[in-house]
Formats: C-alpha cells, structure tokens, sequence
C-alpha cells in the first residue's frame, strides 16, 4: 500500500472525503507534497503557524532544548526553566491580574481546566456560553460548544450549560448568580469571524463582576497577533478572569493553556490537593517552541503590520460571487452563497496551489488566516488565485 492507503486505512479519519495531499515539507508561507508541488498557505494549520513554518528560531530552539532534556515528571512538581521562562514571558504580556499560567497539551484542555476552576471558585455548576461557539471537542468543551449537530451524538454531556447568542442582551440577562462562568470566544472564529460589539463586552463585564461569576475569554484562535494585537481583547477596554490560549501557543508543536490570578489558581493546590494535573502539559520542547516563536513575533515587529495586510486582502477580494468579507486582522470570512460553491473554490484553489478551508459553523465562507508573515507579493498572489477560481 501506498502512503496514501495507509493513512485512510490506518490513521482514525475525521471526515469522509479528507484532503488526502502528502506533505512531505513546510517551510516559510508555503507547504510541499510528495510531487514536489508548493501550496501557498492560507490557513496556517488553521491559525497555529503565526510565524510561518519551520522558522529557524524554533527549529534552534527545538534542537537546543532536545539536547537537555524532554519529559522528566509529571506537570508543576519540578522546576523546569522551558515552562518557567514561557509562563513568565506570557504574564509579562498580560494585564496583571493574569498572572498565572497552567499549560496543557491544547486549546481544548485549557478549555476543561478552565471550567474546573471556575466551579472550583465559585462553588457554581451553570455556565453560560454561546450558540454557534467553537471550544473544543472532548465532552466538558463540547458541552459548551454551540452548535448541536456536533453535541447531539456524544449527550449526555455537562447538565446546567445555557447557550444564548453572542452580542445579545439576552446572554447578559442570563447572567445570575448561580453562574460559575460565561465563557465566550474573544473573536467568534467559526461562526465566520464574529466581533463583539465593544458595549455589549462591557455590560458583559459589568453583569458578571455584580454577579461574582468567572469571565473566561477563548483567545486559542485569535491570540497571538492574529487579530492585529498580541491578544484579541486588547482591542477593547474589558479584562477576563481567565484566558484560554492554545494554537499558536507552542509554535507548531501542541499546547494549550489557561491563565489566571495567582490566587485563583492556588484553588488547585488544596481540597482537593492536584485539583488539576497532567502528565505531558507544559512539556520542555513545546515551552521552549513556543517561546521561541512568541519572541519572534514579538522582536520582529510582525503584529504591527497585520492590520494593513487585512486590509490589502479586503480591497483586492471583489468579485461578482463574493456576498460579504467580515475580518479583524489576518482572520478572515469570506462569504460565498452556499457551502457547495465554497468546496468547489477550494478544490479549484488547490489545483492551483493555494491551500485554504472553511469554517465550521459557517461552511459557506472561506476561511483565510494565512502565517502573519504572508508578504505582500504573496497576498496578491493568494487573491489572484482565488478570484480566478471563484
């Protein structure tokens, strides 16, 4: 059997009809099959590789790192530099009062431990989350995830979640105090790039500061400069009680985390001693990653220009079939009439060696979240190909 073979026959399949391209190389904006064929890039491992692929940086770090020591025990019992520089670096870039931070092994982990440490907190079990919100699939995030196509199968699943819709006076008004948490994505990526309306997160604030319930802020999709600033909620004057990072966290390789306040997270520590644990989070190569690749971003000034280059792609992308673009930064919708004519865009797009995809709760929308290090040249490039295959 061919690669191809072994991977439908071997390797758990998620869809029916997979993309199927073996990639045998990744570098910079572009990946590279088997034929030696390059495929600019325009979902960046669906917004993990910010900084591109294989970026030297990380790669040293990776091999710098692997030459000291991988996994030794299991997380928060010994001192291990990669976790303690990360966290540092992180809380050095966040608002004071997220100060700590537990790594996991992905977004959607963070997500779990974020729900136990707001029940934990509170001594609250209802969370209120909203429809067409994207957390994660194991059964705790799939619970508050907002679309029931993909809970139904899998129920029962976490009793007390109410999903309201985001930006509606009605989630606020669900806010009581018997609510642990709200938890809500900063930027809505799968509903097709949603923003907040800036009043709406304040009175959401303000309701859940007079209620004692948990604010939590998804930024796993839009962290990480993605939006055009280190974190999505910069862009407005409201500060969570706890952040879910992950995605672009480890700098290709798999993480997550959720940060709060020092005191807040102490909770794990007694009644029950190891609250939360885990075996692989915070593990030595990714910290050291993802450390490598925040700096990156950081040193070489590659946030600042995210801004003009979401609008360079606004104003090329016009085209008869295109409906609407909603964006903010290099995370971008582009919305078409159906979900067929989407799929049949991107074959075409993949033909002619552009790689991109849809969302999931907004299958009639291309999805375009390319490495923050897109060029100019290759933005035109990417638009050209795609207005011809549209």
């Amino acid at each position: 059997m061919n690669h191809r073979q072994q991977f439908l026959r071997h390797v758990a399949q998620t869809s029916p009809s997979p993309v199927g391209i073996e990639i045998v190389a990744a570098s910079g904006n572009y990946l590279i099959d088997n034929t030696g064929k390059e495929y600019l890039d325009l979902i960046g491992g669906i917004s993990v590789c910010n900084i591109g692929h294989s970026h030297p940086k990380v790669v040293e770090a990776i091999k710098g790192q692997a030459e000291k020591y991988l996994h030794v025990m299991v997380y928060g019992e010994l001192v291990q530099s990669p976790q303690v520089q990360y966290a540092t670096l992180i809380a050095a870039h966040m608002p004071a009062t997220l100060g700590c931070v537990y790594f996991t092994n992905s977004g959607t982990e963070a997500t779990e431990g974020a729900l136990k440490l707001a029940r934990r907190a509170t001594g609250r079990t209802d969370i209120i989350s909203c429809r067409n919100a994207y957390h994660g699939h194991t059964l705790g995030a799939l619970s508050v995830m907002g679309d029931e196509y993909w809970r139904n199968a899998f129920r029962p699943l976490l009793p007390g979640v109410w999903h309201h819709t985001f930006n509606s006076p009605e989630l606020i008004e669900a806010i009581t105090s018997h609510a642990a948490c709200v938890i809500i994505e900063t930027i809505q990526g799968e509903a097709g790039v949603i923003a907040p309306d800036p009043e709406w997160l304040l009175a959401l604030r303000a309701r859940c500061t007079d209620t004692g319930t948990l604010l939590i802020f998804d930024e796993i999709q839009c962290g990480f400069g993605r939006t055009g600033r280190l974190w999505g909620f910069e862009h407005y004057p409201v500060i969570p009680d706890i952040v879910l990072l992950g995605k672009a966290l480890g700098g290709g390789l798999p993480m997550g985390a959720f940060i709060a306040s020092h005191t807040l997270m102490q909770l794990f520590t007694h009644n029950p001693v190891l609250g939360h644990i885990t075996t692989f989070g915070g593990h030595p190569l990714c910290c050291a990653a993802g450390m490598a690749a925040m700096q990156v971003l950081l040193e070489y000034n590659i946030i600042d220009q995210v801004e003009e280059k979401e609008k360079l792609f606004r104003s090329l992308l016009r085209h008869p079939a295109i409906i609407n673009i909603r964006s903010k930064g290099l995370l971008i919708a582009v919305e078409l009439d159906s979900a067929t004519h989407v799929t049949q865009c991107l074959n075409r797009c993949i033909q002619k060696g552009l790689f991109s995809d849809w969302f999931l709760f907004a299958p009639n929308c291309i999805r375009i979240a390319p490495p923050l290090t897109i060029t100019t040249s290759e933005i035109h490039q990417a638009c050209e190909i795609l207005l011809s295959c549209l």
